[in-house]
């Protein structure tokens, strides 16, 4: 039986673990938190932190796998594609991954490879980095190089609060550097994201969305996904040409990638984040349903190296992810949804339960499930997405 090693077990990776069973793999996870959801499912658990590059080739030498994937997951990509490059295995090009998944060499690749880019200075010492805070044209942002799910990230439109920025940047680097950029005033309401599917150094599924943020007091946080993109159609290709050229160039030849664009005012594209791996709040399992197509079991095969054919159709033409929170601290009770908002919700993942602590939403990581939802008309999807407070009550103790 051919093995598969996994590199994070949460609860969001646990369906990439179900899939290579089901694809008849033996599952071999790693993860560095001793309650992680994945092991129960997998064939065989270490406890190994998934950015110890040196410490997972150890198991998997060990276990003699056959490939390796970092399903949904930034910080471990880089090491999966480390083992899999040392040990001869299907992946992408350990420098490429590196780049995508540093901030700071990713403005450089570029800069280098004539795409748009903000301009950015990077920081390892937070002295360096207030002495020059107002040297600055604002508004910026200001983010650690090596994180995701806009954890450590803060937008200033001046001066003020830029030290406080630092330190929060520098909370949530595993590599001790941050970076601040120019914010780009975008062309269109939303930030381009979602995924692209490469197979063979070629985009197979377009699954570009509108990434929904209505939290005003985190406005970078992700709350969800809208299907279709809204773009004009010469946006959208240049877009498409934008993403399809730097697959090219990086030589991606196979799997997910995250990706976060935006056009300016002047129908410049500018990539923000592009990453190696699915994306977060479940957006592979969003695009299965959108275009009728397995995409984690397609990145399960390319791991292993096997054959894909496919054919994406839209099958549901207007489909949205909203991801549940809380706006305070508490203690989790219930969440309640609206009639109305009930008839359009197709799938629920809840994960919490009562008596858990729930924090306040400033992060990817403090969300309290995802839903999915499919509605008749673009004008039904926004009304309802732009009103989801109304619609949905976390209940706290």
């Amino acid at each position: 039986m051919k093995k598969l090693l996994l590199l994070g077990g949460s609860a969001q990776q646990v369906i990439a673990i179900e899939t290579a069973k089901r694809l008849g793999y033996y599952t071999v996870l790693c993860d560095y938190l001793d309650d992680n959801p994945g092991q129960f499912s997998a064939d065989k658990f270490y406890l190994v932190s998934t950015t110890d590059k040196d410490a997972v080739l150890k198991v998997a030498e060990e276990e003699k796998i056959d490939g390796v994937i970092a399903y949904s997951s930034d910080p471990a990509a880089p090491t999966a594609a480390y083992i899999a490059e040392k040990l001869g295995l299907p992946t992408n090009p350990f420098t490429a991954v590196d780049i995508l998944c540093n901030k700071d060499k990713f403005r450089k690749f570029l800069k280098e490879n004539g795409f748009n880019c903000p301009d950015a200075l990077g920081f390892t010492d937070k002295a360096e980095a207030v002495s020059l805070k107002d040297s600055f044209d604002y508004p910026i942002i200001m983010k650690p190089v090596d994180s995701s799910g806009s954890k450590g990230v803060t937008i200033l439109q001046s001066p003020e609060g830029f030290e406080q920025a630092v330190d929060h940047a520098f909370s949530f680097t595993r590599c001790g550097e941050i970076i601040a950029e120019t914010f780009i005033e975008k062309k269109h309401p939303y930030l381009i994201g979602g995924d692209i599917f490469v197979y063979g150094g070629k985009v197979i599924v377009w699954g570009l969305m509108n990434c929904f943020r209505e939290n005003a007091a985190c406005p970078l946080v992700p709350s969800g996904k809208i299907y279709p993109v809204m773009l004009e159609e010469n946006d959208l290709e240049r877009v498409k040409a934008v993403l399809q050229d730097m697959v090219t160039k990086l030589g991606i030849e196979s799997g997910s990638m995250n990706v976060e664009l935006v056009i300016d005012k002047n129908d410049r594209v500018y990539p923000i984040d592009i990453g190696p791996r699915a994306g977060g709040n479940m957006i592979p399992i969003q695009l299965s349903h959108i275009f009728g197509v397995d995409i984690v079991e397609m990145s399960v095969k390319c791991a292993m190296g096997e054959e894909i054919s496919v054919v994406p159709q839209v099958k549901l033409p207007y489909c949205a992810t909203y991801v549940l929170h809380s706006h305070k601290d508490g203690i989790y009770r219930d969440i309640v949804f609206s009639d109305m908002l009930e008839k359009h919700i197709f799938k629920k993942c809840l994960y919490d339960k009562q008596g858990d602590v729930v924090e306040h939403f400033d992060n990817a990581a403090k969300a309290l499930g995802i839903i999915f939802l499919k509605f008749d008309s673009e004008q039904e999807m926004y009304d309802i997405m732009n009103n989801m407070n109304s619609h949905i009550t976390v209940e706290l103790d």
